[in-house]
């Protein structure tokens, strides 16, 4: 697998009017909860956001990301995707989103197959994952 250049994270375009994603920017700069595997030396960090649904946006923002990384020799093996946890978990925000197949396969369409769904983790929703109630996906 080739070295991670640069990190992309997809936010819900819904949840980011009262998030402002500093939640993931400062847990990809402490390379925390899922944001970890990544090395130190990966310093470029992408937020998008899906536009709201059904998520269109992310094709058209990962075709603009795939011609910046023509301009820096980088390939689309040498990125990760994350989703962010907004979208992915049942949290206070609200229910995982019901088009993120949509969104992946609009990644895969522009040839972005690495991906990791989920980006910070929240010890309070994990409890209440636990106990029910918030449902696993």
């Amino acid at each position: 697998m080739a070295k991670t250049k640069w990190v992309a994270v997809v936010q819900c375009e819904v949840m980011r009017e009262r998030c402002s994603g500093a939640d993931c920017a400062v847990r990809f700069a402490g390379r925390r909860d899922l944001f970890a595997e990544h090395d130190s030396d990966v310093s470029v960090y992408i937020p998008i956001t899906c536009g709201g649904c059904p998520g269109r946006r992310v094709a058209r923002l990962a075709a603009h990301l795939k011609k910046h990384m023509a301009k820096n020799q980088v390939t689309t093996d040498e990125v990760v995707v994350h989703l962010s946890s907004c979208i992915v978990n049942d949290n206070h925000h609200g229910p995982p989103c019901p088009h993120i197949d949509d969104i992946k396969l609009m990644l895969a369409r522009q040839g972005f197959t690495r991906l990791i769904e989920g980006s910070k983790i929240s010890s309070g929703a994990e409890k209440k994952r636990a106990t029910g109630v918030y449902k696993n996906r």
